[in-house]
């Protein structure tokens, strides 16, 4: 078994994540289990400051135990996912050069891949059964109130609540399709299993 520790930053991705990293494990060739703990969250404006990558990536290693593997995973929110992934890995490899380690970026924001796989989700936790992926999902700045904004009436969504409910269900295929910051997420996740 495989131990995949993880930063996050948001209160849903504490719960999603780990089911997400199962969810990949499981279509990976050769019969992958992953130990997926929970994750550490991060604030992400302190996580950025000097010291602080190091801090956490030197933490988390320490909790997963020899051998683990490390995935930081933040929303782009209007960062370049490219620019900023690149300075966060290289902080995190000079703290931790023992250990495997991935960091992804959703652009926008982790809903974003829920958007490219919007009929998958449709009727799911409060969802109108008629959504439709927008055609670029990854450019919609305000991916929660998108999703907010296709529910029945009476029903609202709540990272905290419904991230990992969706996480659960959404088709992983059409959201790589659709999502290059997921295609890349999903990559790194089979990455971190083979490597």
């Amino acid at each position: 078994m495989i131990t995949i520790a993880s930063i996050v930053e948001g209160h849903g991705e504490v719960a999603a994540l780990p089911l997400l990293l199962r969810r990949i494990a499981a279509e990976v060739p050769g019969g992958h289990v992953v130990n997926a703990p929970r994750p550490f969250r991060v604030q992400r404006r302190k996580f950025l400051k000097p010291d602080e990558i190091e801090r956490s990536v030197s933490f988390v290693a320490n909790r997963s135990g020899a051998g683990g593997r490390i995935l930081i995973l933040l929303d782009a929110n209007s960062d370049c996912p490219k620019t900023l992934a690149a300075d966060i890995i290289k902080r995190a490899r000079q703290a931790r050069s023992d250990r495997a380690l991935q960091v992804v970026l959703a652009k926008m924001e982790y809903e974003a891949w829920f958007l490219a796989a919007a009929e998958s989700v449709a009727g799911r936790g409060g969802i109108k059964l008629d959504v439709v992926s927008p055609p670029d999902p990854e450019a919609i700045r305000n991916a929660k109130g998108w999703i907010r904004k296709r529910m029945k009436p009476g029903c609202s969504y709540s990272p905290s609540t419904d991230q990992a409910a969706l996480t659960a269900v959404f088709d992983m295929d059409a959201a790589r399709k659709r999502s290059p910051s997921f295609a890349k997420l999903y990559r790194a996740v089979v990455s971190l299993l083979v490597d």
